[in-house]
């Protein structure tokens, strides 16, 4: 049931990808590309999270998942967050962020060899610094801009905007409770993926939507 949960979050979250994508091909805005980075991001934390669930996990499985599901997603929700709003600097920055989280995940060495069946708690496989701090950082400045964001939009498309706010808070919470081997399921992404392909598939109000003729992802008005 694991396996089967990850790869359905896996499934969802490479659809939403390759949606932004097009839209990003239509429109080219950049925090579309953020966006569809963090949601690949999400599938390719959700896969590992099926291949350690299928075949047992080790220390190949758990280094894709911390990368992907533990440095990147978040970070770049925020990002493309972020750059919605206009903050152009934060693009640089974030290609440098991604170049040190590649090489946090691939180098960092681990404390002892990863097995067993079930996620691994990131605290007993790595140190804090710098890979765990690396992450709590990444996941709180991330999940804040994505939240803020979608707040500030809110008002011009309620339910959209609702449920990728939903879609963030899953994912955040799930991503803690892993972190600190609390959550063994991966419910929470496939919960966390299902909320934001819906809230980007909701459609803006028929008001706002002549007003604001061009999709795009979480915050104001996709």
């Amino acid at each position: 049931m694991e396996a089967l949960l990850a790869f359905v979050a896996t499934l969802v979250s490479l659809r939403l990808s390759a949606d932004l994508v097009r839209r990003y091909r239509r429109d080219r805005a950049v925090d579309l590309l953020a966006w569809s980075g963090a949601l690949a991001a999400f599938a390719v934390g959700s896969g590992a999270l099926a291949w350690g669930a299928a075949a047992g996990w080790s220390d190949p499985a758990f280094r894709v998942y911390y990368l992907f599901g533990g440095l990147l997603a978040a970070a770049l929700l925020g990002a493309g967050s972020l750059l919605r709003m206009g903050v152009r600097g934060i693009a640089p920055l974030t290609l440098v962020y991604i170049g040190l989280a590649v090489g946090v995940a691939v180098a960092v060495p681990l404390t002892v060899p990863v097995s067993g069946a079930s996620i691994p708690e990131a605290q007993a496989y790595l140190a804090l610094f710098p890979a765990r701090l690396l992450a709590i950082v990444a996941n709180s400045l991330g999940t804040l801009a994505a939240v803020g964001v979608a707040l500030f939009g809110i008002r011009s498309r309620p339910l959209g905007n609702a449920l990728i706010l939903a879609g963030l808070l899953v994912a955040a919470l799930g991503s803690a409770l892993a972190g600190l081997g609390v959550a063994e399921t991966a419910l929470f992404s496939t919960v966390a993926a299902l909320l934001l392909y819906a809230g980007f598939l909701t459609p803006l109000p028929a008001s706002e939507a002549r007003r604001d003729a061009r999709p795009g992802p979480a915050g104001v008005a996709p």
